[in-house]
């Protein structure tokens, strides 16, 4: 069967997404690159199209602001890893100034950034999350498209846990080309990270609700709704599978965060028939977590939150005495936050933290960090107030351009402010690739173009 030239450019776009999956999340300055060719081509070929490009004309215009103060900010990405004249440097970065001084460096021109390499990738990141976005309007411009969309989030999703279990309970096999060692003590898959798979999951486990919300309403018609929705069933148990096995504190917890969250707000739905039919899916999904839990090690999970109060009691302690400690939460939080203050309106560039954990941690013979286990500190660092300023405002924009502040907004708000604040996984493109299209996606009246 020929399929239209709309879903071909669909097809695409799930293509892309999957690449992202497989190679641990897009987290790789050659993957960020690849993407960013790749996507900035896409968007110029769909632009052709009068189609597409009306649809886009109509999202700029009624976005403009936002897109505006985004674009400051991406200019502001640039500003930070521009070679500056030292005196300069010594302006806008005083503590970048101390630094060279410090490690004796022989120079006239120097950046904000520390870690220019990753800083300009980062804005190659940040800038197609941004195409993206005009993509997601361009060729997904119905609810039946959408639909769709939301359909392929489940279904990958359910494919990377179905993976990652796998690995788990074989032990990671030696066959496959992608090898990780993490598959021997928990399920990850694709991803190195437990964590960050598990927020990935919680994504798609959120598509799969919203899926669940909307078919019935915008497509009454189809003869396949039913037979859709078990398969949604089947892809949000394999997801919850996923989770479980991650053993993951944060993602365990947020799974159950949300489905307590749409419980609480079906019982309140004015849709009786659909309000039964997603309660009792959840109650459904809520006892295949404690059966699953069983079976595959739900002790596992329990001696890890046991952990807890060890690291909460590493916020108690002075950061002179967790430097020496161990690099936990709680110490990685409370020294991101310390040399936030000391970068306080131009940061230290985006992925500079690496690099400022070596030069300023005291116990760096030993220990050894990437990312500041806290979003919320990390970003802040790397922006500088100035920075984070200019993206808010640019979210706080878009938002205040929507009628209608949906609940699956309230969700991804909620899992936000977790995520930043107890983990790194916004610094991860498919988490933040996944944030955004579910933000992004509203479903609305068709208008047409005249």
């Amino acid at each position: 069967m020929r399929l239209s030239k709309n879903k071909n450019h669909q097809y695409l776009f799930f293509f892309i997404l999957s690449i992202y999956t497989i190679f641990n999340g897009g987290n790789s300055n050659l993957l960020i690159q690849i993407n960013f060719i790749f996507i900035s081509f896409f968007f110029i070929y769909c632009l052709k199209d009068k189609n597409y490009y009306l649809h886009f004309l109509k999202f700029y215009k009624s976005n403009q602001v936002s897109i505006i103060l985004y674009t400051l900010f991406l200019l502001y990405l640039v500003f930070q890893i521009i070679p500056l004249p030292i005196e300069f440097l010594k302006f806008f970065s005083p503590e970048k100034y101390k630094i060279i001084n410090k490690l004796n460096l022989d120079t006239s021109y120097q950046s904000i950034s520390l870690a220019f390499s990753n800083s300009f990738f980062q804005i190659l990141n940040f800038t197609t999350l941004l195409v993206i976005v005009f993509i997601l309007k361009m060729i997904f411009y119905t609810n039946k498209h959408k639909i769709r969309l939301l359909f392929f989030l489940v279904l990958t999703g359910a494919f990377a846990a179905s993976i990652a279990v796998y690995f788990y309970l074989v032990g990671n096999p030696d066959f496959f080309i992608i090898k990780n060692e993490s598959s021997k003590t928990a399920a990850t898959g694709f991803f190195v990270n437990r964590t960050v798979y598990s927020c990935f999951l919680v994504l798609c486990f959120l598509s799969g609700m919203e899926y669940l919300q909307k078919i019935d309403h915008y497509e009454k018609n189809n003869k396949n709704n039913f037979f859709n929705k078990i398969y949604i069933r089947i892809f949000i148990l394999l997801i919850t599978i996923g989770i479980i096995t991650s053993f993951s504190r944060l993602g365990n917890f947020l799974l159950i965060s949300v489905i307590t969250l749409y419980i609480l707000k079906e019982f309140f739905n004015k849709n009786k028939k659909n309000r039964f039919f997603l309660i009792t899916l959840l109650l459904i999904v809520i006892f295949d977590i404690l059966i699953l839990g069983f079976y595959f090690g739900s002790d596992k999970l329990i001696q890890r939150y046991s952990f807890l109060l060890s690291e909460i009691n590493n916020y108690t302690l002075s950061l002179s005495e967790a430097n020496t400690f161990d690099t936990s939460r709680g110490t990685m939080a409370k020294f991101a936050f310390s040399e936030f203050k000391k970068f306080i309106f131009f940061g230290y560039g985006l992925g500079g933290f690496e690099n400022l954990f070596k030069i300023n941690f005291v116990n760096t013979t030993t220990k050894y960090a990437s990312h500041a286990h806290s979003d919320l500190f990390e970003f802040i660092g790397e922006l500088g107030l100035i920075g984070s300023a200019l993206i808010i405002l640019s979210v706080k924009s878009f938002c205040a351009n929507k009628k209608n502040f949906l609940f699956k907004n309230f969700i991804l708000l909620y899992l936000l402010i977790f995520i930043f604040i107890f983990d790194f996984s916004f610094h991860i493109p498919i988490v933040q690739l996944l944030f955004v299209i579910l933000f992004s996606i509203n479903f609305e009246k068709i208008k047409k173009f005249k």
